[in-house]
């Protein structure tokens, strides 16, 4: 797994951006596919999670995700759920110690809250439509109500898409400079052939910087672009696979 070299030096904190090596899946989901939602076999996921959790210091069952829906919604974690009771929110923030908040990914944005002071940390998972409608903020503001400031806190960009490998079309810019003109500074041409290309990292970044956040790590590593090292749910569907594996992205509380 990745390490940010700011959420390592936090006391009593631990996290991981799992790649996709490291597991027993086998095809495209090969090695360490955490997705519940794909169509691996339940018990080689099962298995790559327990990893998964062994490597944070967390029980299996405490090791947490949940059903992501691409929304700015953040659920409080107090206490495991089981896998199909899992609340479908695309954030989670706690206090409790020994739980994991796990974001699964494949070219989304994973982003990793810490507040060490007040110990207490979230996760949210950022792809476009999240982050646009603000999920970043909904996570922070969470995480206040719990007692931490967003002045302390620490945050960590993830692996996930990145502009040179992120085409989108004319109705989506359109989105985003609709919200707010100075959007458009995320978006370049890519080629003579006048393909558009969107700087997720850049926006989410932005993001967090306008909602106080002064401590952001960006890893910068493309999920597109490194298939031997990480899944993308872009490069699968452009090579016509059947199903695509998941990363899992995840922080705890050290028990």
């Amino acid at each position: 797994m990745l390490h940010a070299a700011s959420l390592s030096a936090l006391k009593g904190i631990r996290h991981g951006f799992f790649t996709r090596t490291g597991g027993v899946s086998q095809g495209v989901y090969s090695t360490l596919n955490g997705g519940i939602g794909s169509k691996d076999e339940a018990g080689h996921v099962s298995e790559n999670r327990s990893r998964m959790a062994q490597a944070l210091g967390v029980k299996p069952e405490h090791f947490l995700t949940a059903y992501q829906i691409h929304s700015p919604d953040v659920v409080v974690v107090e206490k495991p759920w089981a896998h199909e009771a899992r609340p479908r929110v695309d954030a989670m923030v706690t206090k409790v110690p020994g739980i994991a908040l796990g974001v699964s990914t494949a070219d989304c944005g994973p982003v990793l809250f810490a507040d060490p002071q007040a110990q207490v940390i979230g996760g949210a998972h950022a792809g476009w439509r999240g982050a646009l409608t603000g999920v970043l903020e909904a996570t922070i503001g969470a995480m206040e109500k719990l007692g931490a400031d967003r002045a302390r806190m620490m945050v960590a960009i993830g692996p996930l898409i990145r502009q040179d490998s992120y085409e989108v079309g004319p109705e989506f810019v359109e989105r985003f400079v609709t919200q707010d003109k100075a959007n458009d500074r995320f978006f370049k041409q890519g080629d003579a052939e006048g393909r558009t290309m969107f700087d997720l990292a850049g926006y989410i970044r932005a993001r967090l910087a306008n909602a106080g956040i002064g401590k952001i790590e960006d890893l910068g590593l493309d999920t597109f672009a490194e298939p031997e090292r990480f899944f993308s749910y872009r490069r699968s569907t452009k090579l016509g696979e059947s199903d695509y594996g998941r990363h899992i992205n995840a922080i705890a509380l050290a028990a």
